[in-house]
């Protein structure tokens, strides 16, 4: 009887991690929405650098650091990258367009993180690290203080490889 439990609940976990793997872009695709509707060009280019930022800087991560995951798959746990582009699509949404905006953003943002830890993907400090790492991309690219500080973040290549420019005044 231990068996048919067990393989619900595995089955469980899966369904939770493919949920999130959606439900991940759901703030971003809420924030690109909400710009075209509203016309807000220069609120796309911010989510754009926002989330682009979020990515390289937890892609970076995972291959610097490698850790290994919950469920040992593979050695790329932290930090969370959908936690990442979930609460920065959210932090976008609450900084451009308000609370009203930015309240069921980040509780799906918090599902992500959640289920992400519910499906053995990653461990609470993973998803806490991607979340900060999400916040903080679209804190610097969001509304104020991207255009106070001229704020600009860019693609760079040359023969050997490539890499992304970030500029900004103090």
């Amino acid at each position: 009887m231990l068996l048919p439990v067990q393989a619900i609940s595995a089955q469980s976990r899966d369904d939770v991690k493919k949920s999130t793997d959606i439900v991940m872009f759901l703030p971003g695709a809420m924030g690109v929405a909400t710009a075209l509707i509203k016309g807000d060009s220069k609120g796309l280019l911010q989510l754009a650098e926002s989330e682009a930022t979020s990515v390289a800087a937890a892609y970076l991560l995972k291959h610097t650091i490698r850790k290994e995951r919950p469920d040992g798959s593979d050695m790329h746990s932290f930090p969370s990258n959908h936690a990442g582009v979930a609460f920065s699509g959210a932090t976008f949404l609450q900084r451009r367009y308000g609370w009203k905006l930015g309240v069921p953003a980040y509780a799906v943002s918090t599902y992500v993180a959640l289920g992400r830890v519910y499906s053995k993907r990653h461990d609470v400090w993973d998803v806490l690290a991607g979340a900060a790492i999400g916040v903080g991309s679209a804190l610097v690219f969001t509304r104020q203080f991207a255009e106070k500080h001229n704020v600009t973040l860019a693609p760079i290549a040359w023969p050997e490889g490539g890499g992304v420019m970030f500029t900004m005044n103090l």
